[in-house]
C-alpha cells in the first residue's frame, strides 16, 4: 500500500483507500456480525435491573466491542477468525510498522464501533491522552517530534463513514486560544480547520492520538467500524482464541506475547533500580523499553513509570493516605503503552518496596501538578491539578535521579 509518511508525522493522519481488499469485504462484514450478535447476547446478560432488555446494546451512544478482552475472546472460532486476522494484514500491521517506524508493531486493541439503536448526535472534541495517568500533552509532542509516535490509531470502516472528524497538525501542538473558546462554548461542532474524514467501505483512517478529533453524529444509520491501534509491545488477555487462526498469525501473537512479557520485566528492572538508587540500572532500562529514544523519549517514559509507581503503590498500601488525590479518583486502569501493566504486575512487589518506589517518584509527581485545579478544554478529563499541557520546566531523567539523593 501506498502512502506518504512525511504527511502523516506533518498533519497527524492519512486516509487510506481500500485497507480491506475489496475481494474480503463480505466476509469480514458477516465475521464482524457474527461477534455483533454474540456481544448482544452477552450485554442482554449483564444488564443492570432498570436497564432495557438489550443492556448495552440499548443504552450505549455508540456500542463498542472489545474483541481484544474476554468473553468475546472466547467467542472467536472459524467462523470469526477473521475480525483478529485483518489486525494481522500488510494493510494494518505493515503499515503501521512503517508509520510508527518500529520493526515490527504489534496490534493493542481490537474493536468494533457500531451505530445506536436510535440518534445521539454528536460526541465531544477530545484528544486520546489523560493528563491525570498518562502525561501532560507536551510531553507526547517532544517525544513525537523527536522519536515519532509511540502508538497509532485505526478506524476502518466496514461501511461508508464520515462520523470522523480530524484538526491536522494538533497532534503537535496545544490548542489556540480560538479553539480554547470554540471548545468551552461548544464543543460539539466544527473547530476552525477540522477535517471531515470520508470513508468509504473498507477505507481507513490512521492517526497519531494526540490529535484533537471528533465523533460528529452518531446516529442510527448503519455504523461498523473496526477500531484499534498498535505500539511497540503490547499485553494479551489469552492466545487460547488463536487456535482458529492461521498458522502464522498464531506465531505472530505468540511473539508480541513473549515481547510484552520481556517488556514487563524491563519495567520491573527500571522501577527496582529507582528503589535501589542505581542510576546506571535505571538508564539500562529505559533503553531497554525504548531502545534509541533520545531525552524527550526518555523523561516521558519516566512519567510513564511515575504514574506505575502511584498505582503499584495504591494496590500493595490501599489505606495508604500518602498521593495525590486526582489519582485515586481516577483509579488503576492499565494500559501497555503506558507501562501501567494491571494489578497482577502490582504483586511483583512487596508492601514495604511499593512505599520506596513511590517516595522515589513523588518528586517528578509535584511538578506534574499545580497548585490548584484548572481546566483545558479538549482532554477526556475535568479539572484537575495535573497539568494538561506543560512539562516540568528544567526536570529531566537526571534531575529525576538527582532527587533520589533528597
Amino acid at each position: 500500500m501506498q502512502f506518504n509518511r512525511d504527511q502523516f508525522m506533518e498533519e497527524g493522519y492519512l486516509v487510506l483507500r481500500e485497507v480491506i481488499p475489496p475481494a474480503e469485504l463480505e466476509d469480514l462484514r458477516a465475521g464482524y456480525e457474527r461477534m455483533v450478535d454474540r456481544q448482544r447476547d452477552i450485554w442482554a446478560r449483564e444488564r443492570n435491573p432498570d436497564d432495557p432488555p438489550g443492556g448495552v446494546w440499548e443504552t450505549g451512544a455508540q456500542p463498542r466491542l472489545a474483541l481484544h478482552r474476554q468473553p468475546l475472546l472466547d467467542l472467536i472460532d472459524g467462523q470469526t477468525a477473521n475480525t483478529a486476522e485483518i489486525w494481522l494484514h500488510e494493510n494494518t500491521q505493515g503499515v503501521s510498522t512503517q508509520l510508527m517506524g518500529e520493526p515490527d508493531a504489534a496490534v493493542t486493541e481490537m474493536m468494533l464501533m457500531c451505530s445506536p439503536v436510535r440518534d445521539r448526535g454528536p460526541a465531544v472534541w477530545h484528544r486520546d491522552i489523560h493528563p491525570i495517568d498518562t502525561a501532560p500533552l507536551q510531553a507526547y509532542i517532544d517525544d513525537i517530534m523527536e522519536n515519532g509516535p509511540r502508538y497509532v490509531q485505526w478506524n476502518i470502516s466496514l461501511y461508508d463513514d464520515d462520523v470522523l472528524w480530524v484538526v491536522p497538525g494538533s497532534h503537535v501542538r496545544i490548542n489556540t486560544e480560538e479553539e480554547n473558546r470554540q471548545l468551552l462554548a461548544d464543543p460539539r461542532v466544527p473547530l476552525p480547520g477540522g477535517v471531515q474524514t470520508h470513508l468509504n467501505a473498507g477505507d481507513g483512517v490512521v492517526y497519531i492520538t494526540p490529535i484533537l478529533h471528533w465523533g460528529s453524529n452518531y446516529s442510527a444509520k448503519l455504523r461498523r467500524t473496526i477500531h484499534g491501534g498498535f505500539c511497540n509491545f503490547t499485553k494479551y488477555e489469552a492466545l487460547s482464541y488463536t487456535k482458529h487462526l492461521s498458522v502464522a498469525a498464531q506465531a505472530t501473537l505468540k511473539r508480541w506475547n513473549k515481547r510484552s512479557e520481556r517488556m514487563q520485566v524491563h519495567t520491573e528492572s527500571a522501577l527496582r533500580a529507582a528503589i535501589e538508587k542505581n542510576s546506571s540500572a535505571y538508564h539500562a532500562a529505559l533503553e531497554e523499553i525504548h531502545p534509541g529514544k533520545g531525552e524527550k523519549g526518555k523523561i516521558l517514559t519516566t512519567i510513564f513509570l511515575c504514574k506505575t509507581a502511584f498505582f503499584i503503590n495504591l494496590r500493595k498500601n490501599p489505606d495508604l493516605e500518602d498521593g495525590p488525590e486526582d489519582l485515586r479518583r481516577r483509579g488503576t486502569s492499565s494500559h501497555p503503552t503506558t507501562l501501567n501493566w494491571g494489578p497482577e504486575f502490582a504483586d511483583r512487589f512487596t508492601p514495604e518496596e511499593a512505599k520506596a518506589l513511590w517516595k522515589r517518584f513523588k518528586p517528578l509527581d509535584a511538578k506534574l501538578q499545580r497548585d490548584e485545579e484548572h481546566f483545558f478544554p479538549g482532554f477526556q478529563s475535568g479539572p484537575m491539578r495535573y497539568c494538561f499541557n506543560e512539562t516540568p520546566a528544567d526536570f529531566g531523567v537526571e534531575e529525576f535521579i538527582a532527587s533520589w539523593r533528597s
